[in-house]
C-alpha cells in the first residue's frame, strides 16, 4: 500500500501531509491529555500557531474537546486512532522496519511507536499503550497469570491498563522477581498492584529485598507465604518487563561505588532480571534475587519486553543475544534507528 500513497499525493497534493499531521496532533493530545496548546507544541516541537490551526480543526470534526483544564480526545476521537494506526504505521513503512528489526535482533514480533521516549519532550505512554493492546490481542482466554517487573515503563504501562484486558479472562499479577532497592511506587509489588486494580485482577505480592546474600536468601523459599509466590511466579504463562542501561540501573540501586566501577571495567551496557550483561550480550555480573531468572523466559507462553529511546538503544540490541526467541519487543523510533543503524 506504501505505494499506492504515491497516486493519493499525486492527485491531491499535500494531503498525505496534511493526514500525517493531523494523526501526529491527534495522537500527541492522546499522549498528554488533558494538554494545553503550548504543551502540545513543545512536545511536538512544532509552533503553537500550527497547534491551534490543526487542533481547531479536530474539534471541529468532534475528534478532540477543549476545556479549561486543556484538550482532550473524544470517543470518536479514540476511534479514529485506532483505525488510523494501521494506516499510518504502512504509510510510515514502519511494518517493514519492524520485521527488519526483528530479524536483526533474532526474536519473533517487534512493534515501533513513534518518538524517542529518552529525548527531553518524550514519552512512554506510546509503548505503554502499544503494549496493552498487544496483551489485549495475545493474551489467552480464561485464567492467566502474568509475572511483571519493575520500573518507570511498567509503572507507565499499569496506569494505561483498562478492564477490558480481562474480558473473558482471569488475570492475577505478580511480581517477576523480589524487592529491587529503588522507589516504592516503582517495584515490582507496587506495579503487579497497580496493574490488577486497572483491569480488576487479582495479585500477590512478594516481600524480599534485593542485595542478600545466598545463605539469608535461600532459607526464604521455605516460608510458606514466599514459597507459594515463588510457585505462581515459576508458573506464569507471560511475562512483561523492562530493559535497564547497566549504569544508570546500578545507581538507581544504590550498588557500591565498588561494584559500579566493576561493572564499567567490564564495559556493561544493559541489565534485566538482575543480569548485567556487555553489548555482545555477555554475562558480566549477575545479583541474586528471589523469583524469574532470564534462562526460566523460554518456557514462557508469551514474554513481551517494552524499552525504548536512543539512550537504550545498545542495552535492548545487547539483550537480545539472551532473550528467548519468542519475545515480543515493543519500542520506539529511537532506539529502531539506533539498532537498524548498528
Amino acid at each position: 500500500m506504501q505505494d499506492d500513497w504515491q497516486w493519493v499525493e499525486a492527485i491531491m497534493p499535500q494531503m498525505v501531509e496534511k493526514l500525517t499531521n493531523r494523526f501526529r496532533m491527534l495522537q500527541g493530545v492522546a499522549n498528554l491529555q488533558p494538554v494545553g496548546r503550548r504543551t502540545l507544541a513543545l512536545n511536538l516541537n512544532c509552533s503553537e500557531r500550527a497547534v491551534r490551526t490543526t487542533t481547531d480543526s479536530l474539534a471541529d470534526l468532534g475528534f478532540i474537546q477543549m476545556s479549561v483544564k486543556g484538550m482532550q480526545v473524544t470517543a470518536a476521537g479514540q476511534r479514529v486512532l485506532r483505525g488510523l494506526i494501521p494506516v499510518m504505521n504502512d504509510l510510515a513503512g514502519r511494518q517493514q522496519r519492524e520485521q527488519d528489526l526483528a530479524k536483526k535482533l533474532g526474536i519473533a514480533h517487534v512493534t515501533i511507536v513513534a518518538g524517542d521516549s529518552t529525548a527531553a519532550t518524550g514519552s512512554l505512554v506510546g509503548m505503554a499503550q502499544a503494549t496493552g493492546q498487544i496483551l489485549g490481542e495475545h493474551l489467552p482466554a480464561g485464567q492467566n497469570t502474568l509475572a511483571v517487573m519493575g520500573g518507570h515503563t511498567m509503572a507507565t504501562l499499569a496506569d494505561v491498563l483498562t478492564p477490558a484486558l480481562a474480558t473473558n479472562r482471569q488475570l492475577l499479577f505478580v511480581p517477576a522477581r523480589g524487592g529491587v532497592g529503588e522507589s516504592p511506587a516503582i517495584q515490582a509489588n507496587a506495579v503487579a498492584a497497580r496493574m490488577a486494580q486497572r483491569t480488576n485482577g487479582d495479585f500477590r505480592q512478594l516481600y524480599v529485598p534485593e542485595q542478600l546474600t545466598s545463605a539469608t536468601y535461600k532459607p526464604l523459599f521455605a516460608e510458606p507465604s514466599i514459597h507459594e509466590v515463588l510457585q505462581l511466579i515459576a508458573h506464569s504463562n507471560v511475562v512483561v518487563h523492562g530493559i535497564g542501561q547497566a549504569l544508570v540501573m546500578a545507581k538507581r540501586r544504590k550498588m557500591t561505588p565498588h561494584v559500579i566501577d566493576d561493572l564499567t571495567a567490564a564495559h556493561a551496557v544493559g541489565e534485566a532480571f538482575g543480569y548485567f550483561f556487555d553489548d555482545a550480550g555477555h554475562v558480566v555480573s549477575k545479583f541474586p534475587r528471589i523469583g524469574l531468572e532470564i534462562g526460566d523466559l523460554a518456557a514462557k507462553q508469551l514474554v513481551v519486553a517494552v524499552a525504548g529511546g536512543a539512550e537504550k538503544g545498545a542495552a535492548i540490541a545487547a539483550y537480545m543475544h539472551l532473550a528467548p526467541a519468542q519475545t515480543w519487543l515493543i519500542t520506539d523510533e529511537g532506539a529502531a534507528d539506533f539498532v537498524l543503524k548498528k
